[in-house]
C-alpha cells in the first residue's frame, strides 16, 4: 500500500517537534537538576512509544513519502523498544548526570535527536534516508561522548569516535554509490528488483556489497571492525556509554535487513559467507579479549563484540530451493536476540551508574567486591544481568541464544552445526569472566573505602529490568513469536 501522507511518520514528526521544543524550554530552565526538561523529555518519549505501539497492531506494510520510507511491523516494533531503551537510559543517567556537570539540556536533546536518526534508519526504504537517519544518529552521538569538555578521557573517546565513524560512513556510502551505479536507483526495492534481471556487472555488485557490509561491521563494532568500541565504552561518562550500547544496535540492525535481505537478497550467497566470517571472528576475539579485561566498561565492550557476533549467525541460514522457514527463523532469532541484548545491556550499564558517586567511578571489576554485603539486591540484579549474558537458564540469553542455534541446526548444514558447536564452545569461554564478576559479588571482601552504596533513585527500574530478563527467559514464547511475525510481515510487504 503506497500512503503519500504525512500520517505514516506522525511518530517520527512527533519525535522532532518534541526534541525542538525541549532545546527551547531548557533555556529558560533554572533548576540545577532541568527537572522540566527531564521530565518533558520522558513524556515526549512515552507518547512516541505509545504512537509505536498502537501501529503495531497493524501488520501491513506503508510506504510513505515518495518511497523513501516504509512503516511496518518490524519498524514499529524496533522503534518502539529503541524508544523505551533511551528513555531507560536517561532514567539511570539523571542520577550519575548530576555530580559530574552533565546534567545539561544538550544530554536530553542530543538523546532526542540521536533517537530520531534511529528511527529513520530503522524505516529507511531508501539509500538516501537511511544515510541521512545514520548521519543524524552518529553525529548526535559524537557530541554526547565529548559532553563532559574539561573531562581528558571523554574528549579522546570522542574523537576517536568520530574519526572511526566518519571511516565507517564513507565505507557505507560508497558501497550504496556502488549499487546505485550498477542499478540506477536508491530506493531499495527497485534495487532487488534489478539484481533479479542478472544484466548488472557483476565485480560492481560484489565491490559495493564489500563496501556495504564493512560499513554495517562498523556500526554493528564487530570484529575486524570493532577497533572503536572498546576505547568509546571505556572513555566516554557511563551515562553515554549506554546511549551508544543500546538503541543504535537496534538501527544497525534494522539497516543489516533492510539493505542485505530486503534490497540485496539476490546475493545472499556472498554477503552470508562475509557475516559467517565476521561472526566467527567476533566470538573468537571478543570472549578471548574479555578475558584479560579489569576495567567492567571495557569488559563488557568485548563481551558486546561476542554478542553480536552471535547475533550476525541468525543472518546466515539461507532459501534453500525457494523453501523462507530456515531464512525467516534466522532472522526472527536475531531480533529477538538483539532485543534482549540491549535490554541486558541497559541494566549492567545501569547498575554501574547506580554504584557511581562524584569523585568515585564503579568501573574497575574490583570495586564490586563485597557487594552481595553492601547491597544484597543491587548484587541479585547484577548476577541476573550476568548470568543472561552468559546464556545460563533460566535468563533470557539462554533462550536468545538457543532460538539462533537451532535457527542453524534446522537447516541439516555440516558447516552451520560446526558453527554452532564453536559458538557453544565460545560462550563456555565467556561463561567465565561473566561468572567472575558474580564471583567478586559474592565471595571476595569489600574493597577498603568503599562508598556505601544508596541504591535510590533507579532502583524500582532496575528491579524491573532484572525481572524483565527473568520473566522473559521463563516465558520468551511471546516475544519471540512477535518477532517471527515482524520479520514475516515485513519481508512479505
Amino acid at each position: 500500500m503506497t500512503d503519500l501522507n504525512w500520517l505514516a511518520v506522525t511518530p517520527e514528526i512527533v519525535l522532532l517537534g518534541m526534541a525542538c521544543l525541549v532545546a527551547l524550554l531548557d533555556l529558560f530552565v533554572t533548576c540545577p537538576q532541568r527537572r522540566p526538561t527531564y521530565y518533558l523529555t520522558l513524556a515526549s518519549l512515552a507518547a512516541v512509544a505509545g504512537l509505536h505501539l498502537c501501529a503495531l497492531d497493524d501488520g501491513s506494510s506503508v510506504y510513505a513519502m515518495q518511497k523513501m520510507v516504509v512503516t511496518d511491523a518490524m519498524g514499529h516494533l524496533l522503534s518502539l523498544c529503541a524508544t523505551l531503551a533511551v528513555a531507560a537510559s536517561l532514567v539511570y543517567a539523571q542520577v550519575y548526570a548530576g555530580p559530574r556537570d552533565m546534567l545539561k539540556g544538550e544530554l536530553f536533546t542530543l538523546s532526542l535527536f540521536a533517537l530520531l536518526g534511529i528511527s529513520i534508519m530503522i524505516i529507511g526504504n531508501n539509500f538516501l534516508s537511511i544515510y541521512l537517519g545514520l548521519e543524524l544518529m552518529s553525529l548526535s552521538l559524537y557530541a554526547l561522548v565529548a559532553l563532559r569538555r574539561d573531562h581528558a578521557q571523554s574528549t579522546e573517546a570522542a574523537m576517536k569516535y568520530f574519526v572511526l565513524g566518519a571511516l565507517a560512513s564513507g565505507f557505507l556510502l560508497y558501497g550504496l554509490s556502488m549499487m546505485y551505479g550498477a542499478t540506477g536507483s536508491l530506493d531499495i526495492g527497485e534495487v532487488y528488483k534489478a539484481t533479479l534481471t542478472g544484466q548488472i556487472n557483476k565485480q560492481v555488485l560484489a565491490f559495493g556489497l564489500v563496501f556495504i557490509v564493512s560499513g554495517l561491521a562498523f556500526k554493528l563494532g564487530v570484529v575486524p571492525f570493532h577497533m572503536w568500541v572498546p576505547d568509546v565504552y571505556q572513555g566516554a561518562p557511563t551515562a553515554v556509554t549506554l546511549l551508544v550500547a543500546g538503541a543504535p544496535k537496534l538501527a544497525a540492525f534494522a539497516i543489516t535487513i533492510r539493505l542485505l535481505v530486503e534490497g540485496l537478497i539476490n546475493l545472499a550467497t556472498d554477503w552470508q559467507q562475509m557475516l559467517m566470517i565476521l561472526a566467527v571472528a567476533s566470538m573468537t576475539i571478543g570472549n578471548l579479549a574479555a578475558i584479560a579485561q579489569t576495567n567492567l566498561k571495557r569488559m563488557l565492550a568485548y563481551s558486546g563484540i561476542a554478542q553480536l557476533g552471535f547475533m550476525l549467525l541468525g543472518f546466515v541460514p539461507s532459501v534453500v530451493a525457494g523453501n523462507t522457514v530456515s531464512a525467516g527463523n534466522g532472522y526472527g532469532s536475531a531480533l529477538f536476540y538483539v532485543l534482549t541484548y540491549v535490554l541486558t545491556t541497559l541494566g549492567t550499564f545501569g547498575l554501574i551508574m547506580v554504584l557511581s558517586r562524584p569523585g568515585f567511578e564503579s568501573e574497575q571489576i574490583s570495586d564490586l567486591s563485597g557487594l552481595a554485603k553492601r547491597n544484597p539486591m543491587l548484587a541479585g540484579v547484577m548476577a541476573v544481568f550476568m548470568f543472561s549474558l552468559a546464556g545460563i537458564p533460566p535468563t533470557v540469553g539462554f533462550y536468545a541464544k538457543l532460538a539462533v542455534l537451532q535457527a542453524l541446526i534446522t537447516t541439516n548444514s555440516g558447516l552451520l552445526l560446526q558453527i554452532s558447536i564453536l559458538a557453544v564452545l565460545l560462550s563456555l569461554v565467556g561463561a567465565f569472566y561473566y561468572l567472575r564478576v558474580v564471583k567478586v559479588m559474592y565471595f571476595d571482601e569489600p574493597a577498603q573505602g568503599a562508598p556505601a552504596v544508596d541504591a535510590s533513585g533507579a532502583r524500582l527500574l532496575l528491579s524491573v529490568n532484572a525481572l524483565a530478563v527473568l520473566a522473559l527467559g521463563i516465558l520468551p514464547s511471546g516475544l519471540m513469536s512477535l518477532c517471527a511475525k515482524a520479520i514475516t510481515q515485513s519481508l512479505a510487504g
